[in-house]
């Protein structure tokens, strides 16, 4: 959990986010705003980027269904998209000024994450070898990167719910097949 000096300097980050592209917003700024010390602000981080990546961390573990075990992934997918629709200025302006490569690190890396832990969860009760598993994690987590890209390019206008639902059966698809082919063996 931050320390105060910290939450505030996220905040700050935050809601300049709001305001501004995150290539127009500098270490200098922040500290600014935040009435504290460029030394205080590289105690704490190495650089903006690397207070991006801990923003990013923290608004991620908001949607884990890890560590919200009352909903469903779809739900919380449903939830993510819904708070970003309500966001939209913060959303673009991270993704019209972010690298593509940086991007789609993040990107790829927390979806990835997140099948498989689903994937490996939801298949517990059948012996799966550890490639399948993957296998099975990374064609959903791409079906449903193409799927964010997608809404994020649509300007978020497409139906969540219709959206999410249908990667959920395309998912739950996915995973009967996988079990249905192991329980026979």
């Amino acid at each position: 959990m931050p320390n105060y000096t910290q939450k505030a300097i996220i905040q700050t980050f935050q809601d300049m986010l709001i305001k501004m592209p995150f290539d127009k917003i500098t270490v200098s700024a922040i500290v600014l705003n935040c009435e504290i010390s460029s030394n205080t602000f590289y105690y704490h981080y190495r650089d903006i980027y690397d207070l991006l990546d801990t923003w990013l961390l923290l608004v991620k573990k908001k949607y884990v269904t890890d560590t919200r075990p009352d909903m469903s992934w779809k739900d919380a997918i449903k939830e993510l998209l819904r708070d970003m629709k309500s966001n939209s200025d913060l959303v673009y302006h991270l993704f019209n000024s972010l690298s593509r490569e940086r991007l789609e690190r993040y990107i790829f890396e927390s979806v990835d994450d997140t099948f498989y832990k689903l994937v490996c969860r939801e298949t517990s009760d059948v012996s799966i070898p550890e490639k399948e598993l993957r296998n099975i994690a990374e064609y959903n987590s791409y079906s449903f990167v193409g799927f964010f890209l997608k809404f994020l390019w649509n300007h978020m206008k497409d139906d969540i719910d219709e959206g999410v639902e249908k990667i959920g059966r395309i998912f739950e698809g996915n995973l009967r097949w996988l079990k249905e082919k192991y329980m026979q063996e």
